[in-house]
């Protein structure tokens, strides 16, 4: 672990994966919770048709990732409550369409080579810029899920419940979306925009083998999500691996224990009842 702090660029990379490690489970809660799992996966398709525009015209990639995915977002929300479309094919339709115009523009730009940093994430490479970007959109998610956690929880929950007691589900619907893509181009660097919603998701099933309540739930899925980052970086250093797959196993092997704990603990309750 030590050498983690020993480079400048593996400084970087270590508060990058906390950063991340913090912002996507918080997020995955509220997503799991309305069951749109998928969610981050179609956001991450959608902005990679940014990054390709940023290499196209030479700016910046997370920019422009940025202002794609927020606008996706909305519009992945306005689809699936204002057509007949349902809410899994209003994702595909801007899953796949998000994938080829990224494609297509870093084809045009030329620059498809740097594609594969952001499709598979490249943690390692991260530049100060970049980290300020991060930091920063982490910064944003998780003050927005101070401020409003407690009404997007009561819409999660049930929309009916929320529309009648008076809230603004429209808005609230809006901001969780967009919350959501504001986490995929924060964690984008770190395991890249085909596994991000492992990230956001994979914790949060872990948490919930061995929680009951919705806080509870949260603190341990981000709790997870830390160790999963900042393991899975240490690994690909030590070993020489790709960094965002790395996280991403570590991630499932977390929860592969948490479903075994689960079960010895119910077991051990039954028992003891």
């Amino acid at each position: 672990m030590i050498e983690l702090l020993s480079y400048d660029f593996l400084r970087r990379a270590l508060i990058a994966a906390v950063l991340v490690g913090v912002a996507a489970p918080a997020v995955g809660t509220f997503i799991v919770q309305r069951r749109l799992a998928l969610l981050g996966d179609g956001i991450g398709h959608i902005a990679l048709t940014g990054v390709g525009l940023g290499l196209l015209t030479r700016s910046s990639p997370t920019i422009l990732a940025l202002v794609v995915s927020a606008l996706g977002a909305v519009a992945i929300e306005l689809l699936r409550v204002r057509t007949r479309t349902g809410g899994d094919v209003a994702l595909a339709l801007l899953f796949y369409g998000g994938l080829a115009g990224g494609v297509l523009f870093a084809n045009l730009s030329g620059g498809s080579a740097n594609l594969g940093s952001y499709l598979f994430g490249s943690i390692s490479s991260v530049s100060t810029g970049d980290l300020y970007i991060i930091a920063g959109l982490a910064v944003a998610v998780i003050v927005i899920l101070l401020l409003f956690g407690r009404e997007l929880f009561v819409l999660c929950q049930d929309e009916e419940v929320a529309r009648a007691s008076g809230l603004p589900v429209r808005f609230l619907s809006l901001l969780i979306a967009v919350t959501a893509a504001l986490t995929v181009v924060v964690a984008m660097r770190a395991v890249g925009l085909l596994l991000v919603s492992a990230l956001m998701v994979v914790p949060v099933a872990a948490a919930q083998q061995l929680t009951r309540g919705f806080k509870a739930t949260i603190g341990l899925a981000v709790v997870v999500g830390i160790v999963a980052s900042v393991g899975g970086l240490w690994v690909s250093v030590d070993a020489d691996f790709a960094p965002g797959p790395t996280i991403v196993l570590l991630a499932m092997a977390v929860f592969l224990v948490a479903v075994g704990t689960g079960r010895l603990v119910r077991m051990r309750r039954t028992d003891v009842s």
